[in-house]
């Protein structure tokens, strides 16, 4: 689908640049379908390997994500991030005592996926070229999700 097509009408925001480049290294569907379940599962990874270090690291990181994700001027997106974020946190917090080794398998094992997939692609992953597309990453996820459901973003 075109991610252009699910934006408010009329928007020129950097949210819809950010997803129009994204999305150029991320048209095969297996990329795509592997992407709708890894980055999810590196999002998850990353605050509960932040929360092992320290459970500040994990609160200021999502903190900052989530005031990255405010610049956007996207306010469904921001809504859906701060829902998302404190699901997070909550499967974050059931992980327990296991919560290191749990996160380290899944990152490792969705970063593998990652990497077939954009093999398949036959393109480099857009973070790359940009770090501010690891952020971005989710915000592809939902608007994938978002389209199948008809919604805007």
């Amino acid at each position: 689908m075109n991610t252009a097509a699910a934006p408010l009408a009329g928007a020129d925001r950097k949210v819809d640049r950010l997803l129009a480049h994204y999305g150029e290294s991320h048209r095969h569907p297996t990329n795509e379908a592997i992407h709708m379940v890894a980055i999810p599962a590196i999002m998850l990874s990353i605050v509960g390997l932040l929360f092992a270090l320290h459970p500040w690291a994990a609160y200021v990181f999502v903190a900052a994500s989530l005031v990255y994700y405010a610049t956007l001027r996207s306010p469904a997106f921001l809504a859906t991030m701060l829902v998302g974020t404190v699901a997070l946190l909550a499967l974050v917090h059931a992980m327990g005592d296991l919560v290191l080794p749990v996160s380290a398998v899944i990152f490792v094992v969705a970063w593998i996926f990652q990497f077939i997939g954009h093999k398949i692609e036959g393109r480099k992953p857009s973070f790359f070229e940009d770090i501010q597309y690891l952020w971005v990453g989710p915000l592809f996820v939902l608007s994938r999700l978002f389209e199948r459901l008809g919604l805007r973003w």
